[in-house]
């Protein structure tokens, strides 16, 4: 499980690039780079990070599910993911 702080850090990160998307989206259309680069660096989309939606793991995210390998896995074991059974041929 990740630490507290990364994960407050992430959505905190999460809250400010929703914030201020209007405004970068029409800096940039504008071509106005030097208020762009005035805006906080958080704001930012691309310094968001994928994370695991119940423990933080920011590696091996399955997009579709929002969780990670391990949680999927366990999740889907247990039956508690609609749709999705164990494979056996």
């Amino acid at each position: 499980m990740s630490k507290i702080s990364v994960i407050a850090r992430q959505l905190k990160r999460e809250k400010m690039v929703a914030q201020y998307a209007e405004r970068r989206a029409k800096l940039k259309e504008e071509g106005n780079y030097e208020a762009l680069d005035k805006l906080p660096r958080n704001a930012s989309p691309v310094r968001l990070r994928n994370r695991c939606k119940l423990t933080g793991r920011p590696r091996a995210y399955i997009r579709h599910f929002g969780l990670c390998r391990n949680q999927f896995r366990d999740l889907a074991s247990m039956g508690k993911i609609p749709g999705v059974t164990k494979s056996s041929w």
